[in-house]
């Protein structure tokens, strides 16, 4: 087995959920609507997991001071950090991409 830099396990764990759960919505929505309907259904879902990633990962690249000075004041009670918050924005990232890339495998092949 190829050992993976730790920010490649992190997306990559969140990928292989993402691709579990992104089957699981397949099913579920087919049931309901369809398999070319599921598909769309579950590649949205994926695509709005996939961009809320993306969005909050950049969002805290940016304001990466702000964010962790904000998690270490005494008041907080936490110690969140950016590059916490880069990491799970890189889960969230990564479980929509892997909802989008079953859905749009599984919706071309069974549709």
């Amino acid at each position: 087995m190829i050992p993976l830099p730790r920010r490649a396990r992190v997306a990559s764990g969140g990928f292989l959920v993402g691709l579990l759960a992104g089957v699981a919505a397949l099913v579920v929505a087919a049931v309901f609507s369809g398999v070319a309907d599921g598909a769309d259904t579950a590649l949205r879902f994926g695509a709005l997991f996939f961009g809320v990633g993306f969005l909050g990962w950049s969002g805290s690249a940016l304001a990466a001071r702000g964010v962790g000075s904000g998690g270490k004041r005494p008041d907080a009670g936490l110690a969140w950090t950016g590059a916490n918050f880069r990491r799970s924005m890189a889960r969230v990232g990564g479980f929509g991409a892997g909802v989008m890339a079953a859905a749009a495998t599984l919706g071309a092949l069974l549709a």
